[in-house]
Formats: C-alpha cells, structure tokens, sequence
C-alpha cells in the first residue's frame, strides 16, 4: 500500500512498559493514552492482554476510552491469546489485533524448537482466526532482521495470503544496519505477491544505536507504517524514538518527501509526561527533547544565532513544543498567569488539579524570587503523580551533626484526619525521614534506587527526586518534588508508601507476568 503517509504506531504501553522500572499503574497509562491521543499518533499498541490480568483489564480500560487512534492489543499465535486481545480492544471504534512468531534460524532451533512449515503453518492459523473477529489485523515475524531472505518472503506471503493487512518487520535485537535494512525491504518488495495491497510496518531496537536510522532506511525502501516509543524507552536499549523519527521525516521533508500527521507541539510535553511517570529520565544530550537539544553556549554559535537561527538550529524549539520564552513568573503572579503558562507549555488541566497547581506554585513562589518553566512543569507532574492519601505529609524536622546519625521527625495526617508523629535515626538525612516515614505508616520498604534531577538551574531550584523501592516482591515507584531535596525524598518515599497501601486495600494483583518477557518484536 504506497502513500506519502506515513502511520506512527506507538507502542510506549507495550514495549515501552517492558523496559526494567518502566511499569505503570492503570491512571498512568490512561493519561499516556490520552497524551498520544493527543499528539495523533495513528495506532495505539497498548499492551499484552494474555501478560497477566492487569495488562487486559488496562488494554480494555484504554479501549473503552475510545480516545480516537486505533487501539491494538499484542498476541502471541494461539486462540487464547488472541481472543483476549479481541476481548481487550472490541470497546474502541477502531480496533487491531496483533499477532507475532519468531522466524530466524537462532529461534527455530533454541526458543521454539519448530520447522519452518510448522512457524508458517502457525502464523497463518493465527492470522485467519484473527481476521474472524477483527478486520484490522498486523503479523509480525519475530527476529526478522535475522531471517533468511527467500524464508522471510515465503513467510510474509502466507501471511498477506492469509489476510494480514498489515506486516511489520521486526530488526527484535537491534542488529542491523541501514544499508542491509534497506536491502531487505527492497527484497521483500520485489519477491512477495500482492505486498502493496497491505501496509509494510518497521520496529527497531536500539542496540547498536540504529533503530531510528534503520527505521528510516525501511521507510525509504517502502515501509508506510513505524513502530516507535516516547523518549525510545523499551526492552533493553530501547525503542526507535518517536519524536526522533518523526522530527527526522519532518525537517528532511524535502528528501523523504512522506509526512506523519503528528501535532509535533505535542512532542515535549508528552516526553515530560512519559519521563515523570516512568521515572525514566530523558538525558540533557538527548535528540529533540532533550534540555540541550536548543541550548548554544559555544561563542561561535551564539554568534550565529544571533545573526539568524538557521545558522545553528535546523528545527525550531517551538516546532516541538518548548518555549522559547521562558517567561519568569512571581508570588505576586494572578492564577490567571499562571494558567496561561501551564496552557502554553502543553499541559491540559481540569479546574480540581489547576486549583492544587496554583496553591503548589504560590507557596514555591514564596521560596524562590523567580519561578520558570521548568519549575511549573515540575509543579504540574507533581499534582499529576501525586497519589491520593491515605497519609499526607504535614511537617518534617531533621538534625544532622559530623560524625553522628542523623534524626528525623515526620508528622503524617490521614484522610479521617488523625495525626501521626514518628522518629527514627540513619546514617544520613534522607535514610533518617524514610525511616520516620516507614514506623509511622507502619509499613517496611526496600530502597532499590534514589534519583535526584534538577527542574532548573540556580541555587535555589527545585529538586525532582524519584525513587524506586521493593515490596512484597513487586517494584513501585514514587516521585515528588521541592527546593529541599530531603523534603522532595520524604514526598517521593510517602507515594510509594501510598501506592503500596492502596493496592493491598484493593487487593490487586501485580501488573505483570513472565509471559510479558516474551514479547520482545
């Protein structure tokens, strides 16, 4: 199927979810869905259904949202996983089902111990089944990259054959290169039957540092569809970045002459949503998003800049939705400034969290003389991310000496109003309050990571700390925000501590399965 258009299939809740620390509560992933609804990405993958109990009910919970893309759900090829994905994704106006199966020599012969015949006559039973009960239906041979040339044809012919209507093309470890990319999708293209009846997809892993430069070189060669993550998260390495590729087709426009239909606007907020609730941070050097992405301090540059922008910037910070502004607002800023700003920095807030951000942003104003736009943003994920009760924290106190354990005081008030004062000792401030904090909420954690990211520069700007713990085998992870890193650390322990409390009071169970680690396309 040609066309200069070109599908962006996000797949930042599958894929993206999978990479270590990535996972996300139903909240969460409902708010992403909404983000790349937003920011009109095509396709929506949203999960693995058949993963666990909690990866269907959140694919059906996103479904059910009808954000407007197609929803689509991950299978493997047998009947009862591809009746959870229809299951799943049904509710959503639009709708696919996603098959896969391993193909290369390597998994043959070690992972599924079956004969070519045997992986075709699979695929094809799977596809069929699917067809059945979806119209939207994609196949993905697994380990691609790695497949015979003349076995991958016969494969991805069985599967058109079959009634695919899409076929993507997985590079699953991330091990070629664009030139032998490009030879591949040229080979398929000239040896398989009826292949421009269906949308030729890519999916790239990050290995070797080519998964957008590979993507590229398929979407070159003929591929019309890319599969890609926010901020590239993913299995190991990570994914082709979205932003990335889409900026890429974007500003080379004049070469590749294809465009997306994405609101590009929408790039950098929805990377700040991605990143603060996965806790994965985007590096300053990262492409397109990334806090250097515009910054110029080299003189030579800045002299250019000053001449014309073009000299040293071949896309504008605006395009991706930074600002260039950077407007400095007060304590003596109205909510209606304040407002105006969130708006314009890309963050859609209901009248209830803009209330809870301007009261956040007036007592930090009262902290610092100048508050940025980094330091809204922080503001905004923080009243984003923060968990509701049951405890809340009211006061913290810490004393510290050379040589001595440092103590700590923390005052919890819960939701039925009692108040809950606790203190306990550890070798630094931050160990002390975590302490305090576990002895009060009458529960014991297991620190696993401790980050600290400044929003802004300067010496009064604020800290975002997200920490990472264990519990009852499960990992959870919490973030909070403020000019005190030790006050940030206690608010980021306290929405574990929440987090934790709330699903034994639901009594949920975990998200994920080993299944999960199977999807690795």
């Amino acid at each position: 199927m040609t066309s200069d258009r070109i599908r962006i299939f996000d797949t930042t809740l599958r894929d993206g979810e999978q990479a270590p620390g990535c996972s996300m509560t139903l909240s969460e992933k409902l708010r992403v869905a909404k983000a790349l609804s937003e920011l009109n990405v095509d396709i929506i993958e949203a999960g693995f259904p058949a993963a666990s109990p909690g990866d269907f009910e959140s694919v059906k919970a996103i479904a059910d949202e009808n954000f407007g893309p197609v929803i689509c759900g991950l299978a493997r090829c047998n009947p009862d996983d591809i009746e959870k994905v229809h299951a799943a994704v049904k509710g959503a106006d639009k709708h696919r089902i996603h098959v896969f199966v391993a193909t290369s020599a390597i998994h043959r012969e070690h992972k599924l111990k079956m004969a070519k015949e045997e992986i075709i006559k699979s695929a094809v039973g799977a596809i069929k089944m699917a067809r059945e009960l979806c119209d939207d239906v994609e196949f993905s041979p697994e380990d691609a990259s790695r497949t015979e040339l003349s076995y991958l044809a016969e494969v991805v012919s069985a599967a058109i054959e079959a009634g695919a209507t899409t076929v993507n093309i997985p590079d699953t470890v991330g091990y070629t290169v664009p030139a032998e990319f490009d030879r591949l999708f040229r080979h398929l293209k000239e040896h398989v039957a009826n292949i421009d009846d269906i949308v030729l997809s890519v999916h790239c892993h990050n290995d070797l540092g080519m998964a957008v430069a590979n993507s590229l070189a398929a979407v070159h060669a003929g591929a019309r569809q890319v599969e890609c993550t926010i901020n590239g998260i993913g299995e190991r390495a990570g994914n082709c970045s979205l932003e990335e590729i889409v900026m890429a087709l974007k500003t080379r426009s004049e070469f590749f002459e294809l465009d997306t239909g994405i609101e590009t606007t929408r790039l950098y907020p929805t990377s700040r949503l991605v990143s603060s609730i996965t806790g994965m941070h985007v590096p300053r050097n990262k492409a397109i998003v990334g806090e250097n992405a515009f910054a110029h301090e080299a003189g030579i540059h800045q002299h250019g800049m000053l001449q014309h922008a073009s000299t040293y910037e071949i896309m504008l910070p605006e395009d991706v939705g930074i600002s260039k502004s950077n407007l400095v607002l007060g304590k003596h800023s109205g909510r209606h400034a304040f407002r105006d700003r969130v708006v314009e920095l890309g963050f859609d807030l209901d009248e209830f969290e803009t209330n809870r951000a301007f009261q956040a942003f007036k007592k930090l104003a009262d902290k610092k003389k100048d508050v940025y736009d980094g330091d809204i943003e922080a503001i905004v994920m923080d009243v984003d991310n923060s968990s509701p009760g049951p405890w809340a924290l009211k006061s913290m106190q810490v004393n510290t000496r050379t040589d001595e354990d440092a103590s700590a005081t923390v005052i919890l008030t819960s939701e039925d109003g009692n108040t809950v004062e606790q203190t306990a000792t550890g070798d630094g401030p931050v160990a002390a309050c975590f302490a305090a904090l576990e002895l009060a909420a009458g529960i014991g954690l297991t620190l696993k990571n401790f980050e600290v990211h400044s929003a802004t520069i300067g010496e009064d700007a604020q800290g975002e700390v997200t920490v990472t713990v264990e519990y009852d085998n499960s990992s959870y992870r919490g973030q909070g925000t403020s000019v005190d890193i030790v006050e940030a650390g206690c608010r980021a322990y306290l929405d574990v501590i929440n987090r934790v409390i709330r699903r034994e009071q639901r009594g949920a169970p975990s998200n994920r399965s080993s299944t999960a680690s199977q999807a690795l396309i």
